[in-house]
């Protein structure tokens, strides 16, 4: 059900690597309980952000919830498609909905988030 090549935080957001710069987003379990997904707000490209800190919001009809970064580093780029089409997030989380990207400081901190099987786990208990 979740990509094997990410890792995954407590607060439902995944986050694929490629060398220092990772892929942001929430996990389909988050949406699920969100509902549609009808405004994102996205965070400035240049923010410095700190592991755990919020990176911005997404609205659903139900709650209005809080991105947390998964990791330390800048941000380089948001998903400025979500701005026009939020409904990306309820078809494609973990594609197309992508919320952000990260240029990571400290890649040790991938270690401290859950692979697929662990979230997976974690996600269940939640539910």
């Amino acid at each position: 059900m979740y990509p094997n090549d990410r890792r995954y935080s407590k607060e439902h957001e995944w986050i694929g690597v490629a060398e220092r710069n990772g892929t942001v987003g929430i996990t389909r379990f988050a949406q699920e309980q969100l509902g549609d997904i009808v405004y994102v707000e996205l965070p400035e490209p240049g923010r410095r952000v700190a592991r755990g800190e919020v990176l911005g919001t997404i609205e659903s009809v139900k709650a209005v919830s809080e991105i947390y970064s998964p990791v330390t580093g800048t941000v380089r780029e948001a998903n400025g498609e979500l701005e026009s089409r939020p409904e990306l997030v309820n078809s494609d989380p973990h594609g197309e909905g992508w919320y952000c990207r990260i240029e990571l400081d400290q890649p040790s901190e991938l270690d401290e988030l859950m692979d697929a099987g662990s979230y997976e786990d974690f996600a269940k208990s939640a539910s």
